[in-house]
């Protein structure tokens, strides 16, 4: 172990010696702790860091003056939709990317290294219950929908195939992801093809530059954003993982979104068939200042623009259809093959510039007393996964429905949106509509049918109670057998045993 006296040499090169301020008095054991978080910190990196995040800080809030002027939409030919397309070329492109899953080419990566704290838990979001019937997590309708497309893609093509899950978490999440996962039997995927691994952490800075102490033993360090995938990658050997096992392609998503379909094969099929190297899935806004960044081009490069620096009139500007013409809602949801993320880990990962996060960090002030600070105090740098979009060679969207594929869970039910009640909902209402659709009945308390609604709009709750396991159906495919032509009361729980009990 390094000790003290090379530490602290390595903090006066980095400018940052106050770090050890309270070591004298420390115990032994926290005194151990402590040098051993600094330890792998680079003079030169951590010097370089904390200038970055003063500098960045600094520079005024907003858009930048002319980017109205470089902003364009996609081109109509680098956009693909689920939505109201030719039966055929959708129904060309799900076979395409069934075709890809079942040679075991494509693999899902899950981005889980942040904490619940906007949801006001202690937990990975992973874990978190919304309140379905079935008392599901998170992590547990994702880990059925992979079993569900794995066994699609083997029906499809006469073999048994595997899409391994990629778990991307961070000091805070991994212990309690791992020992979940241990618990719940991995929800019967093999735990070879689950594998999970750490992000880097990066300490919290002052507005002034100075990487921020926390207690008297710790400094105050945060996830580097799920743009931190890149350098994770090449620090786990993850590509060469993916390489052993043939992967070719990836589906990258974030954790919180209760609609995400893993290894969709109609956004796999898609891209590979257009030749992508990345894809991103997109939402249309739902009005002009919706908090979500926009796909779009920049100088004609595609990338993401953030909400916050676009100004409020070109948020609102429309295209001639009478549609925000900047319409393309960013859902943390794309494709990248694994020669691309390759050429990033090895070659671009050092162009990405980090994004400011001005946060309240806990600190302890000069005596060495916590502070909780009421008001913001400290920078996180983060960067994002999008950041690489506009490195593609041949980048495409991918346009589906809200309703049918995003809906996330960021904040506590206090909240008006994004909360449990409204991802739950959403949920509720979509495999209501399923069922509807397969030619389902429901009734009321009294025996009477209730009025059949297929189109129901996400916000509106449904007249019934009906939750279908992502073992039963992925997408909503295959329910007739089951429900065509009968009545249910209020709930309606479909699941294997259900369906075994229904199937004729």
């Amino acid at each position: 172990m390094t000790s003290e006296r090379d530490v602290r040499a390595r903090l006066q090169r980095a400018g940052q010696e106050h770090l050890l301020r309270f070591c004298a008095e420390l115990a032994p054991g926290p005194r151990a702790a402590l040098l051993a978080q600094l330890e792998p910190l680079e003079p030169e990196a951590l010097r370089e860091h904390c200038r970055r995040a003063a500098d960045a800080c600094a520079r005024p809030p907003g858009p930048p003056p002319d980017l109205a002027a470089r902003l364009r939409p996609l081109p109509p030919e680098r956009v693909g939709s689920a939505i109201g397309g030719d039966p055929e070329t959708l129904r060309l492109w799900e076979e395409e990317g069934f075709h890809q899953i079942a040679l075991n080419k494509v693999a899902v990566l899950l981005l889980a290294g942040g904490q619940g704290t906007r949801l006001g838990v202690a937990y990975p979001k992973g874990m978190y219950q919304v309140g379905l019937p079935s008392r599901k997590t998170l992590y547990q309708l994702q880990a059925e929908r992979i079993r569900r497309v794995e066994q699609l893609a083997g029906e499809h093509y006469g073999t048994r195939c595997t899409v391994p899950w990629y778990i991307m978490t961070s000091e805070f999440t991994l212990g309690p992801t791992a020992k979940f996962f241990k618990e719940h039997d991995f929800f019967h995927l093999d735990p070879d093809n689950v594998v999970m691994f750490e992000q880097r952490m990066l300490p919290a800075v002052t507005f002034d530059g100075k990487a921020i102490l926390e207690q008297k033993d710790k400094v105050a360090m945060a996830p580097d954003g799920n743009g931190g995938l890149y350098c994770a990658l090449a620090d786990n050997q993850i590509l060469e993982d993916m390489e052993r096992r043939g992967v070719e392609f990836v589906h990258v998503y974030c954790v919180d979104n209760i609609l995400v379909r893993l290894a969709d094969p109609v956004f796999i099929g898609f891209c590979v068939l257009r030749g992508a190297d990345c894809g991103a899935k997109v939402v249309e806004k739902a009005y002009p200042e919706e908090p979500v960044g926009v796909v779009c081009q920049v100088d004609g490069v595609p990338q993401v623009v953030e909400y916050s620096e676009i100004s409020p009139e070109t948020a609102r500007r429309r295209a001639p259809g009478g549609g925000l013409l900047y319409n393309a809602g960013n859902i943390c949801n794309h494709f990248f093959t694994r020669d691309f993320l390759q050429r990033v880990t090895r070659e671009l990962e050092p162009l990405l510039k980090p994004h400011v996060a001005v946060k309240k960090v806990p600190y302890v002030d000069e005596e060495g007393t916590p502070v909780k600070p009421l008001e913001p105090n400290g920078i996180k740098m983060e960067k994002f996964v999008f950041d690489v979009l506009p490195f593609a060679k041949n980048f495409v969207a991918f346009q589906v429905l809200r309703e049918d594929e995003f809906s996330p869970l960021k904040n506590a039910d206090s909240a008006d949106r994004d909360n449990p009640s409204t991802a739950r909902r959403a949920l509720l209402t979509q495999h209501y509509r399923w069922a509807l659709q397969a030619g389902a009945h429901f009734l009321d308390a009294h025996g009477a049918r209730l009025p059949e609604k297929p189109s129901l709009p996400s916000s509106g709750e449904p007249p019934a109670i009906c939750e279908i396991s992502p073992l039963v159906s992925y997408s909503g495919e295959g329910l007739e057998v089951y429900l065509q032509g009968r009545e249910f009361g209020s709930p309606l729980i479909l699941d294997e045993n259900q369906a075994r009990a229904l199937k004729p």
